[in-house]
């Protein structure tokens, strides 16, 4: 009886040990999490996208979407996403800043606790960039 008593606790035990560890499959996939502009002129249209689905089988609901400072402006769906249906977030990067740059965006969620962070780098020039 003991030894019974000795194998189900360590089976219960091993089975919340599992069940702990396991992963949990995103709920919501981007196609990327970064975008690289380049080279770009100062001035020029500073836009991207980021493309995204909603995995899950319950709507999805874009709370907020916040860039890290003023020079990047994202758009986002204010609708639900249904599930596996996609959507996109714009973003506007102000090219009149010259220079090399890196900027994040985060995005929140009612399928996350923690905010999803985009990326957006690239180098922005005086003049129009040389193709070769």
């Amino acid at each position: 009886m003991k030894k019974l008593a000795i194998i189900v606790s360590l089976l219960v035990i091993a089975t919340i040990g599992y069940s702990q560890t396991e992963t949990k499959k995103p709920e919501v996939v981007f196609d990327s999490l970064t975008y690289n502009y380049g080279v770009i002129a100062k001035g020029s249209p500073g836009e991207c996208s980021f493309k995204f689905t909603n995995k899950s089988k319950t709507p999805l609901i874009l709370t907020n979407v916040k860039a890290g400072c003023g020079c990047t402006v994202p758009s986002w769906p204010r609708e639900e996403i249904k599930p596996k249906h996609s959507g996109e977030i714009k973003i506007k990067y102000n090219t009149n800043n010259v220079g090399y740059f890196t900027k994040t965006i985060s995005v929140y969620t009612n399928k996350q606790e923690e905010p999803i962070i985009l990326t957006i780098t690239g180098q922005v020039v005086d003049e129009q960039p040389k193709t070769e």
